[in-house]
């Protein structure tokens, strides 16, 4: 079995038919270069912060199918595995139908606003349903008499868990095919109770801070579940004295939830920037979101062991002129990527976006979005004062039905976006069930890619029973 759910069609219901290709942009942008060098800060933040993980296979499945007039594609539905970056494993269901998954693509935890289960108003009904099934509920005979079934498999409560998760979450028309999974799938959507979204395991707010140097510049705010995290000072802290202190200015090696962090930087230190990190052991809680910057399908939270989980901050300072802090962040409600731009200087910061110039005044704090279509991958730097650059990249995908209208593409054979002047090669997904296609699209100019070789499931939305 591959990573990736498989799709067939039976004939007389229906054949999956070929997919017109799929456009995917990629956005490239600079603002005014301050000096003639130029360097990529690495320590920009690309995500809030918490668990980061590569997707393995799907472990524990049962088989659907899902219905459309009258054509019936049968998929597998159960649980993936996720081994987490620096040590754990993640246990997860999709949320995203519609689209496939990329063997070995890279996950970042992130918040609901920032996938498809933005604005669905059955998100928190997802999250009852993750909590009250498997794997959370691991005595299947239990799981069993309250579903009203003699008995389950692990397969089986792993199939039924998807079948009534992607009724909420894609207003799929799916079934189990298994008997009792069925019945499971019946008993969750039926019982299925809003509840809100969980926290992050971890994250920095703000993620980016800037001043003169001779400031404590911040506050940068923990957030997280652990009992506390270790916190790592600017790699080149012999060289540049700049430490990370509490509000009295002692120097901080851990903080906990609620933690205020500054950096310190001493007063004739030439302008620059800096990063922080803080890391932590714990587990990820039940329904957190998983997004790649791939077109891999999202996926939601059924269990974690102790995992390693992290976040990064940066500060930038000078002794005059803008001095600007930049963050990125996916804004589904919007349909696209808030960039926040906070100037610390004393004058004004102007860079252009998409060929609008904008400006930020000093003293000010100003978020922007930049609108951008369903699926479209993005990859644009801000250019800032003294030649340092940040780089923001990824897909935007707010939608379980993607960019093509009326119909919905499970993509099973795409090849990677190819940079400006250069080409990208792809994996035949017809036999590895999965693709190692990474969206990156670099450059100074605007580049249209065209992704070809897509399958069509045709799907047709579900009306859920009414809940109380």
């Amino acid at each position: 079995m591959s990573s990736a759910f498989s799709v067939s069609s039976t004939r007389g219901r229906g054949a999956a038919r070929l997919a017109a290709a799929t456009l995917v942009w990629g956005l490239a942008a600079a603002g005014t270069i301050a000096a003639a060098g130029t360097a990529v800060a690495d320590g920009t933040p690309q995500s809030p912060g918490g668990a980061t993980a590569t997707l393995g296979e799907m472990k524990t499945y049962g088989s659907a199918v899902v219905h459309d007039n009258g054509e019936d594609s049968w998929v597998s539905a159960g649980l993936f595995e996720m081994s987490v970056e620096d040590g754990g494993m993640l246990q997860t269901y999709c949320v995203d139908l519609h689209n496939p998954t990329q063997r070995d693509a890279k996950y970042q935890e992130t918040s609901w606003s920032g996938t498809s289960l933005n604005g669905n108003k059955d998100a928190g009904r997802i999250r009852w349903i993750l909590q009250n099934s498997y794997p959370q509920v691991n005595d299947l005979a239990a799981l069993a008499e309250k579903a009203g079934v003699t008995g389950l498999t692990e397969q089986d409560a792993a199939a039924g868990t998807q079948v009534a998760i992607w009724r909420y979450s894609d207003g799929a028309d799916v079934d189990a095919a298994d008997p009792q999974a069925e019945k499971l799938a019946d008993y969750l959507q039926k019982n299925a109770r809003n509840l809100p979204e969980p926290a992050a395991s971890l994250m920095l707010d703000p993620a980016a801070v800037s001043g003169h140097a001779g400031e404590r510049l911040g506050p940068v705010t923990v957030h997280t579940n652990a009992e506390s995290v270790t916190v790592t000072p600017p790699a080149d802290t012999a060289a540049s004295g700049v430490k990370v202190v509490d509000k009295d200015g002692k120097a901080v090696t851990s903080a906990g939830d609620g933690g205020k962090l500054f950096f310190d930087v001493p007063e004739d230190s030439p302008d620059g920037s800096a990063a922080l990190s803080v890391q932590a052991s714990t587990t990820v809680p039940v329904g957190r979101a998983f997004a790649s910057e791939t077109r891999s399908q999202t996926q939601i939270l059924a269990g974690s062991s102790e995992s390693t989980v992290s976040a990064t901050a940066v500060a930038d300072w000078a002794e005059t002129g803008a001095i600007p802090a930049l963050s990125a962040q996916k804004n589904c409600a919007k349909g696209g990527v808030d960039i926040t731009a906070a100037n610390k200087g004393d004058e004004p910061f102007t860079f252009e976006l998409m060929g609008i110039e904008h400006t930020i005044e000093a003293g000010v704090s100003q978020r922007i979005t930049i609108p951008l279509q369903e699926d479209q991958a993005y990859d644009f730097t801000i250019a800032g004062p003294n030649g340092v650059e940040k780089r923001f990249k990824g897909v935007l995908d707010c939608k379980t039905q993607g960019a093509t209208s009326d119909i919905s593409t499970q993509t099973l054979s795409e090849p990677s976006p190819a940079s400006v002047g250069g080409s990208g090669g792809g994996t035949d997904l017809a036999e590895t069930g999965g693709s190692n296609a990474t969206p990156v699209i670099a450059g100074m100019a605007i580049a249209l890619v065209v992704i070809g070789g897509a399958v069509v499931v045709l799907l047709r939305r579900k009306q859920t029973p009414p809940q109380d």
